[in-house]
């Protein structure tokens, strides 16, 4: 696609996205003034160093330590398929060396080729059915299988179901095991492997396929950004830190709605009250004041983030709730 037809692209999609907030405002698909906007605010860690900035001697990566001291060699040091650190863009790690801070990442530098064990369940009869092949019941095998037949049970679960499965455990319908050892280890894996295996109240079958993946080299990188701790908070606020409120900027009422976010939550239907109101415009959350934010466009996660608040911090979150 050339850039001028990207552009008229984008320019499509626009215009159908407002579109959308157009008649949301018009009041044709509803509103919601019969619902509880609730906000919570929950502590998070003060500083924000104190849970950005690792002690990679004590992490749970033991590579760790190896990766940022060849990083600060020049040298290069390689992982395949998980990213050094456990950095990822969205959700930087840090460190602080000889009293200097590094921001910890990766870049990808190269693709790999190899091939992996996968481990698939499919249900074939409940676990009192008389009838059921004999099976490896899950307690006779070590905790890594088990976890494994967790993560291949909770995939079979899913085939043809409604429900879902969790996406960052279940890789291609089960578990692959992408760490050698462990595959070596487990007797899930190889000709003496079994055929069934029985967890909770059903007898699964076990297929087992070796399988070809395409994975990314990373390698390890440390870059100076902060010399002092002030300068690294100042790194950390404003890189995750989406509004800040101060009591004497806020009436008494505003004051009392945040105490009450930080325990059970707050709520209130719209029209909104003054203070609510000041409360949502100073998190930046104006969307909501219409009390049809969910009409104006799709969204996802309407309303989190971080707000300081008299020098200390909280996750907040906003959402919806029907029949309050």
């Amino acid at each position: 696609m050339d850039r001028r037809r990207f552009l008229a692209a984008g320019t499509a999609a626009g215009l159908a996205g407002l579109a959308g907030c157009l008649d949301g405002l018009g009041g044709g698909g509803g509103d919601d003034t019969g619902r509880t906007l609730r906000l919570r605010l929950s502590r998070t860690s003060t500083p924000l160093r104190s849970r950005y900035v690792i002690n990679l001697e004590a992490t749970e990566r033991p590579d760790d330590a190896d990766a940022f001291a060849a990083a600060l060699d020049g040298e290069a040091y390689t992982t395949q398929y998980r990213r050094p650190f456990g950095a990822r863009p969205d959700d930087p790690v840090y460190t602080r060396h000889e009293g200097t801070y590094y921001r910890l990442g990766s870049v990808v530098v190269d693709e790999a080729a190899v091939t992996h064990p996968v481990l698939r369940l499919s249900r074939v009869a409940d676990a009192d059915d008389p009838d059921a092949p004999a099976a490896v019941a899950v307690d006779d095998l070590s905790e890594r299988d088990r976890g494994v037949v967790h993560v291949a049970h909770m995939a079979a679960r899913a085939r043809g179901n409604a429900g879902g499965m969790p996406v960052g455990l279940v890789e291609r319908g089960g578990y692959v095991y992408r760490d050698a050892e462990r595959a070596a280890a487990s007797r899930l894996v190889g000709e003496d492997a079994p055929t069934h295996v029985a967890y909770r109240d059903a007898v699964y079958a076990v297929d087992v396929g070796r399988e070809r993946f395409h994975e990314p080299v990373y390698r390890a990188t440390a870059d100076p950004v902060a010399e002092t701790p002030e300068r690294m908070e100042a790194i950390l606020r404003a890189r995750f830190v989406t509004a800040r409120l101060s009591g004497e900027d806020l009436s008494g009422q505003a004051r009392s709605i945040l105490r009450d976010a930080r325990g059970e939550g707050y709520g209130e239907t719209h029209p909104y009250s003054e203070a609510y109101r000041a409360v949502l415009t100073g998190l930046h959350a104006r969307a909501f004041l219409d009390g049809n934010v969910e009409k104006d466009a799709h969204v996802e996660d309407p309303g989190s983030g971080v707000v300081l608040y008299d020098g200390a911090y909280y996750d907040y979150r906003l959402r919806f709730l029907d029949g309050e």
